[in-house]
């Protein structure tokens, strides 16, 4: 498709009468559990148009081969799939390489997808530092000589040069020669070494990233222990490097995120303003969409077609980019996206990349929705494309702002349902943040837990998954968490479950065990802290490495834990091996597609931790997960002493 062209589409519709009369209200149930979700949802339904959940139920029941991690693709003497404990692949490829050479693809994909939103960030900044974009500045100058100190850079020469040298410096590691991360020295150095030891400090990004894929090649990787190592150092290479980039520039050219105040769930919607969705995870086009919002020019169009102004709301975590730096109100997660438009009241969706369901054109067409997407890697048939780079952004953001303004008055009124009610959230926990909040440094969080007022800490993160009702795995578990006195830290689709749950809120302590609700009371902050996107849990790498410096121990020896409920995407499997890599045991709420290699299995959830000192659980119940990581957590503290 060429810069901006647009095929419409049909609206997408369910055809099956699998509904019988009486179960709409139950099927609602099963499927969400925020209120304005399950009201919108059940609109929807009755309108017959098709979501996630009625393709999911389509694909019923899976290929047990698929399912188990035993089918292979990767050559023409294929397709192949283990039949039997004793059957091989026509290369000769047994179910324990076909299961591991799948996931190292799969983490390879994780890391990669992630990896490359770092590069770009790195890229606006250089194109920013250097007059290329104007439209981008330097907002946190303090944070950009803390870098710049950390990567060797005289900032003598003021923020422009000290920011094309640094990223230039961050571009050289996605394929530098000089065979290490800068940023992987924040780890504790027992971390460092023991990673050192055993060959898994990444050399570089893109170098371990290419190297996962040539090891998948049919003729190269057999051994499935060999293949799985270089997992966890291609998942090292993104959480040491390619997302914390991502992370780390974001602050310097858009703000370091501050402890603020905002709205979340599909209430965010206005009746009488021009609804406009920014759905992705990437924030250099969406923070000069904001820009582009409050300029007077748009603002008097809008007004000039009915409107009261324009409303932003964000989805998946272009809007936890916003909703951290600039409180821009949080409309729902990953199995939001449709939803956000069958409200009927949505003039446009602008997406960028990353968790984006390629149906959003057809269920658009069922509405006066336009969904324009931006970058040549997301291309969707049925979308307008308006292709995006740091140059134009913010003329182009005038582009699209013009396209939803246009759409205002041709909603259907009879057709809008914006449920009331939108929920409020304390978000902004950056690790900046979390340190001025307790004065400048972060050892009073660690005398909390030496003394036991928190047990420990635990990043729930990650996506959702309708194999799992939307948002239960990631409450069930936050709420059983902080009743036994476990801080959790959230990104991502969590933090949004949360967020709507009301987990984010000061009053939230109310339900958390003794001792954490005092902490929480005195300090004025919620039990469940938000602190950022899915590339953001280099947040929590960052965090926990500090945490782990100031006790003077390894990252492993910490009482801290990680856990995906309700995982679904390889992103998600590359951030569980950088965690697990570098000692941060993670529970999982959805089995991968490893049971057919029992190997396989035994490596990663026992194996692993006589390695890295860590490793995966997986546990589908939510209560029985947070039994296993209570138990995780005491263990360390016994083994610290405290």
């Amino acid at each position: 498709m060429t810069d901006g062209d647009e095929k419409r589409v049909d609206c997408l519709k369910v055809e099956s009468e699998w509904m019988k009369e009486g179960d709409l209200p139950a099927t609602v149930e099963e499927r969400a559990m925020d209120p304005t979700m399950k009201e919108v949802l059940k609109k929807t339904m009755e309108e017959r148009v098709e979501t996630v959940w009625d393709r999911f139920r389509n694909q019923q029941p899976p290929c047990k081969f698929c399912a188990t991690g035993v089918s292979c693709q990767r050559c023409a003497m294929g397709p192949c799939r283990i039949m039997t404990g004793k059957s091989r692949g026509v290369c000769g490829a047994d179910a324990d390489l076909i299961v591991s050479r799948n996931l190292l693809d799969t983490i390879a994909t994780g890391a990669a997808s992630h990896s490359d939103h770092g590069r770009e960030v790195a890229e606006t900044l250089l194109a920013a530092a250097t007059g290329k974009a104007e439209s981008y500045g330097i907002s946190d100058p303090a944070k950009l000589a803390a870098l710049a100190e950390e990567y060797g850079i005289d900032s003598s020469g003021g923020d422009e040069k000290t920011a094309e040298l640094l990223a230039k410096a961050m571009l050289e590691e996605f394929g530098t020669l000089k065979g290490e991360l800068v940023m992987a020295k924040r780890m504790p150095a027992g971390t460092y070494s023991l990673l050192n030891d055993l060959g898994l400090l990444p050399r570089s990004i893109d170098r371990e990233i290419v190297e996962a894929m040539h090891r998948v090649h049919m003729g190269v990787g057999a051994d499935y222990f060999n293949i799985l190592a270089h997992g966890v150092k291609a998942s090292l290479s993104d959480g040491w490097g390619g997302s914390m980039i991502g992370t780390e520039l974001s602050d310097v050219l858009f703000g370091t995120p501050a402890i603020r105040e905002t709205m979340v769930n599909l209430g965010t919607l206005k009746e009488d303003h021009v609804n406009v969705a920014l759905h992705g995870h990437n924030p250099v086009l969406s923070e000069m969409v904001v820009k582009m919002a409050s300029d007077p020019e748009m603002l008097a169009k809008a007004e000039a077609v009915g409107a009261k102004g324009i409303n932003l709301v964000g989805l998946c975590c272009t809007g936890n980019e916003l909703l951290m730096r600039k409180g821009v109100p949080q409309a729902g997660n990953h199995l939001s996206q449709e939803l956000v438009i069958t409200t009927g009241a949505l003039e446009a969706m602008i997406v960028d990349y990353q968790c984006i369901f390629p149906t959003l054109p057809y269920v658009a067409a069922c509405y006066h929705t336009s969904v324009i997407t931006t970058s040549p890697k997301a291309v969707i048939p049925g979308g307008r494309h308006i292709e995006v780079n740091p140059g134009n952004a913010y003329e182009r953001s005038k582009e699209m702002l013009e396209i939803a303004i246009s759409n205002f008055p041709k909603r259907k009124e009879e057709r809008v349902l914006i449920p009331d009610g939108p929920v409020g959230a304390i978000v902004g926990f950056s690790v900046e943040a979390l340190r001025e909040a307790l004065g400048g440094t972060l050892q009073p969080l660690l005398d909390l837990i030496l003394k036991g007022d928190i047990r420990g800490a635990v990043g729930v993160v990650g996506c959702n998954n309708p194999k799992i009702k939307q948002d239960y795995g990631h409450i069930t578990l936050a709420k059983e968490l902080i009743k036994r006195n476990i801080i959790v830290v959230e990104t991502g689709c969590a933090g949004v479950a949360c967020a709507q749950a009301g987990l984010m809120k000061p009053e939230a302590a109310a339900e958390a065990g003794d001792s954490l609700r005092a902490v929480c009371e005195s300090l004025g902050v919620p039990p469940v802290l938000h602190m950022g996107s899915c590339v953001d849990n280099t947040r929590i790498l960052t965090l926990a490495a500090e945490l782990a410096n100031l006790a003077g121990v390894r990252m492993d020896q910490l009482p801290v834990a990680g856990a995906a409920p309700e995982w679904y995407s390889p992103k998600a499997v590359a951030i569980g091996a950088y965690f697990v890599g570098s000692g941060i045991s993670v529970a999982l709420g959805v089995m991968p597609k490893i049971t057919g290699s029992e190997n396989v299995v035994s490596l990663l959830t026992e194996g692993l931790e006589g390695a890295v000192n860590a490793k995966f659980w997986v546990e589908p119940d939510p209560v029985k997960c947070a039994d296993i990581i209570e138990a995780h957590i005491e263990a360390k503290r016994a083994g610290l002493g405290i």
